[in-house]
């Protein structure tokens, strides 16, 4: 199966970045992909980097205009596409959700974002409350796809979830960079960690993997001097963890990638992770923490 990540740099104006995203898409069906994935909040820039009560009026139902407009052509070409909006779903209730898009235009399912960020540039607990759906993989024409979204991809446990629920394939759109004020070396740590820690979930799973960051520099709204440099690097990878493909840092890309068939199956049979879980034996990870001297 052929699948597409659009590394996309945001842009002050929606309808230019639906428009670029949606040019993107049409290039990916062109070149056969089934699945299509788009970054974290991709209709807008990230204007998570400050509190302000405005941004609000930034909120979109779902169904909505967006949904409208990815639905028809998700119809059009017949392909699946995981989009990322700021959803309103009722009265002074926001969250961070996912939404996919089946084939025929219709919503397969939706993902609420659970782990919410609060750190200097990414004041994402302002605006988003926690998912309270659970982590349920959404069955499409193109798989069970086990949607979540940025930070959620540090947590093992979401991954896991996913997985035991029968997710075939991991995705997390991603909107995430550096502080202009870290050095280079601390600024390669962190994106190297976040490629690593997401290699794990596939090995530790034995599941495919898709990550689609937004790259480009966006400043702060009303702060100057400050902002953030999203690092790319969209990538792809196999149920060992081996990179399929990868974006660069710097560059919008449309990235297509190949996903083999029974390549799960394979890999489970010899390294049967999900068979040797001492499922008895976890009841601690329920505690926020083990402090033994209390």
């Amino acid at each position: 199966m052929k699948v597409a990540l659009i590394q996309q740099q945001c842009e002050v104006e929606r309808s230019a970045n639906l428009q670029t995203s949606t040019e993107y898409i049409r290039e990916a069906a062109a070149l056969g992909a089934e699945l299509v994935v788009l970054c974290e909040l991709h209709t807008d820039r990230y204007f998570c980097q400050t509190e302000d009560p405005a941004n609000f009026d930034r909120a979109e139902t779902i169904p909505g205009p967006t949904t409208e407009q990815l639905g028809r052509l998700a119809a059009e070409l017949r392909l699946v596409i995981v989009a990322s909006l700021f959803e309103q779903r009722a009265t002074g209730l926001y969250h961070n959700t996912a939404v996919v898009l089946e084939q025929d235009g219709s919503i397969a399912g939706r993902y609420r974002k659970m782990h919410i960020p609060d750190d200097p540039g990414y004041c994402e607990k302002y605006y988003f409350t926690p998912g309270d759906s659970g982590f349920l993989p959404v069955d499409t024409s193109a798989g069970r796809l086990g949607v979540l979204i940025c930070w959620d991809q540090w947590f093992p446990e979401a991954a896991r979830l996913m997985t035991l629920a029968g997710a075939e394939l991991l995705l997390y759109p991603t909107a995430i960079g550096w502080d202009s004020s870290d050095t280079a070396a601390e600024q390669e740590r962190q994106r190297d960690a976040w490629i690593t820690v997401q290699r794990g979930h596939a090995i530790a799973n034995g599941v495919p993997l898709l990550a689609c960051n937004r790259t480009g520099f966006e400043p702060a709204p009303g702060v100057q001097n400050t902002g953030i440099r999203f690092w790319g690097s969209s990538f792809a990878c196999g149920p060992q963890g081996e990179i399929l493909a990868q974006a660069p840092a710097d560059q919008v890309q449309l990235m297509i990638a190949e996903l083999e068939p029974g390549r799960s199956e394979q890999v489970r049979r010899i390294w049967p992770f999900l068979r040797d879980r001492r499922i008895d034996a976890y009841p601690e990870l329920l505690q926020r923490y083990r402090d033994d001297t209390v």
